[in-house]
């Protein structure tokens, strides 16, 4: 067995501790394999895979680590790895199959323990419990289940939304006009047609998300139960209620599968019977079980509460037009389609004939939840993945033509947040909405209404809906950053710079290339005497992008410095490049080169740049790839250097490097 994780001359020739004859403190030398994961799937991953490397050699042990990250799978685990394996770590973020490493030990657990406690993790392996496809062998807290569970649904869900809403958005767009009932659709045409597709994305959403809660929660047996759960959240029809569980019910009918398949799998059964229990068996029980619960159990008080709240929402009609707006825009940001939305959508479409008013305070709350979202994605791009972020542009799109579905994915994630920021924006829109007396038509709501002329009080219904949206954007950016938990990574490891007997640092005045090293792999080509600086003058962010843009453009690598310098500040305001320890690795796609190209410089003072740990970045990569070039071109080089930058050892050597020509040495190692 092998340990490619890291550099191969690593593995007897970085004095580390691995003899080979050792086993460090358990006496016994071990056969272990590791699967890395994050939810990006660049940094995370490779500093786990690196430091169990690390870890295990130091124990005197062997290792062979699966990284999958945004490039796919790397180093995979061979049926021969498995079998002859002693245990094996999980150390990931998102949902990893476990059913390869039935029989063996497992122990499962997040991405940063596998970067902060290696050697904790590699202890606790030798006593995890086995993992079998009946009784699965997964000890994790449940919160921890909970959130990666969610997480993964949501993942799966947001291309249903993404395709569902923008397909509906657009046959509303160019082939809808005002009817009776909202919208319409001329009969049989091509829009009517697209519409119906788009349809089947939305029907299909929140199957999607309940199905794959339970599959994170317990495996493949738990897929069809937790889509039939989830459908029947999202149609009451069995159940007596016009409305459904909605979103929120679908994430309930997810666990409740899941935990259900979990508890079915702990009962003995004949040997016989075991190995139809996965195939037949659980998925069927499960299923039933499921299904006569919500219609029997859940179905009638989900419909009473339904009744209710129509019952007490018309008791409203003769208050305050203020207080009345207020409790239609938080009923319909709440659920977005749920119960609690349909309640006051159908009441105010209800009223349209007599009290157009109440329908205009409906379809100004209507779109707050995918604006908000949307507009929340592009203020701090960086609290969000990469994922969302692409979400946030449909739900902009979704809003505009009033499809709150569009901010379920965001809701879904993060509820305890994002309800509270969608209600707040929706309650703003609707007593706006009431103050300014705007009327709609239609049953249907956002600005398409507004344009299609069937709305009273258009200047007033525009500033409603944009205020509702302010507001739901600036709460959940906020929301989000008083919660947010900054990731753990490495200890960050102080500028060390060459000092000579005077103590006084020593700066080359010119490189030097007469002990150059040329770099081997990835960097390969890419990185030589003009394009590595030992010390940087700058002292901000930008400076130090352009400064290291420069370098490439002495390198010939460069024909537009400033038109790179904007790719890559573009590409910083998504999200901050500063991989912490020290490190910041600012990348982007670029009309500016035509080829791969890297540059690296050092920092005396450091550079802030928005760290994850707060550290200013000592060591600096600046990566440009043409964006014609493939699409893991640069993430290839971003996962080399972070498996390499991931060694303190490594990062002092480079810190502490005297001239060009010693750097590239040290940045020789990277492979």
């Amino acid at each position: 067995m092998t340990s490619p994780a890291g550099p191969p001359e690593d593995a007897g020739s970085r004095g580390d501790g691995d003899t080979g004859d050792s086993a460090g403190t358990g006496g016994q030398r071990l056969k272990l394999l590791a699967v890395t994961a994050c939810p990006t799937g660049i940094a995370h991953t490779y500093m786990a895979a690196e430091r169990l490397t690390q870890a295990a050699r130091a124990l005197g042990h062997e290792i062979k680590v699966e990284t999958q990250g945004a490039v796919g799978a790397e180093n995979v685990l061979t049926s021969r790895d498995i079998e002859e394996a002693d245990g094996i770590v999980v150390a990931a973020d998102k949902d990893v199959d476990l059913g390869r490493f039935d029989g063996k030990r497992v122990l499962v657990t997040g991405v940063t323990e596998g970067i902060d406690h290696p050697e904790r993790l590699i202890e606790r392996v030798r006593t995890a419990p086995v993992h079998r496809a009946g009784r699965p062998g997964r000890r994790r807290p449940w919160g921890v289940v909970g959130y990666r569970a969610l997480m993964t649904g949501v993942s799966y869900m947001i291309p249903f939304v993404v395709v569902g809403g923008l397909l509906i958005a657009v046959s509303l767009a160019l082939g809808g006009h005002p009817g009776p009932s909202g919208l319409v659709l001329p009969e049989g045409s091509l829009w009517q047609h697209l519409h119906d597709i788009g349809g089947i994305g939305f029907t299909l959403m929140l199957p999607v998300l309940s199905g794959y809660i339970a599959y994170a929660v317990a495996d493949r047996t738990a897929l069809v139960p937790g889509m039939a759960g989830g459908w029947l959240a999202d149609h009451g029809a069995l159940y007596d209620s016009r409305s459904g569980a909605g979103f929120i019910g679908a994430i309930a009918t997810g666990f409740l599968a899941g935990w259900l398949v979990l508890g079915i799998r702990r009962i003995a059964v004949p040997g016989f019977v075991r190995p139809i229990m996965p195939i037949i068996v659980i998925p069927v029980a499960a299923t039933s079980a499921l299904g006569l619960f919500f219609v029997y159990v859940l179905g009638q008080p989900v419909s009473w509460v339904f009744e209710r709240l129509t019952d007490w929402l018309g008791g409203l009609t003769g208050a305050s037009v203020v207080v009345l707006g207020v409790l239609v825009g938080l009923m319909i940001a709440f659920d977005m389609g749920g119960p609690v939305n349909k309640t006051a959508f159908l009441f105010a479409a209800g009223l349209i004939p007599r009290n157009p008013e109440v329908m205009g305070m409906c379809a100004v709350a209507i779109p707050v939840p995918p604006l908000g979202q949307g507009l929340a994605t592009l203020l701090r791009r960086g609290l969000f993945r990469a994922q969302e972020r692409e979400a946030g542009l449909a739900a902009l799109f979704m809003g505009l033509f009033g499809l709150t579905e569009g901010a379920i994915p965001f809701a879904a994630a993060r509820p305890a947040r994002v309800i509270p920021a969608n209600m707040l924006g929706g309650g703003v829109a609707g007593a706006v909405a009431g103050l300014g007396a705007v009327t709609d038509g239609v049953p249907h709501g956002g600005p398409v209404v507004a344009a299609l002329g069937v709305v009273g009080g258009v200047p007033m219904f525009l500033i409603a809906v944009a205020v509702g949206t302010v507001v739901t954007g600036l709460a959940t950016v906020t929301l989000m950053s008083l919660g947010r938990a900054a990731p753990s990574v490495s200890a960050p490891v102080p500028a060390v710079p060459a000092r000579g007997g005077d103590g006084r640092e020593r700066r080359p005045a010119a490189p030097s290339p007469a002990r150059s090293a040329e770099p081997a792999a990835v960097l390969s080509g890419r990185l030589d005497e003009r394009t590595v600086r030992p010390w940087l003058a700058a002292r901000d962010k930008e400076e130090a992008i352009r400064e290291l843009t420069e370098l490439l453009a002495e390198g010939g690598g460069v024909t537009d410095v400033d038109a790179l310098v904007a790719d890559v500040l573009r590409r910083e305001g998504r999200g901050t490049t500063g991989f912490g320890a020290g490190v910041a690795i600012p990348h982007a796609w670029s009309d500016a080169v035509e080829a791969p190209v890297v540059a690296f410089a050092r920092s005396e003072a450091g550079v802030a740049w928005g760290s994850p740990d707060g550290t200013a970045a000592r060591l600096l990569f600046l990566i440009a790839v043409p964006r014609g070039a493939a699409a893991d071109e640069h993430l290839r080089i971003l996962a080399a250097l972070a498996r390499r930058l991931m060694d303190p050892g490594f990062r002092r050597r480079l810190t502490g490097a005297v001239g060009v020509g010693a750097i590239l040495g040290v940045l020789s190692e990277i492979r």
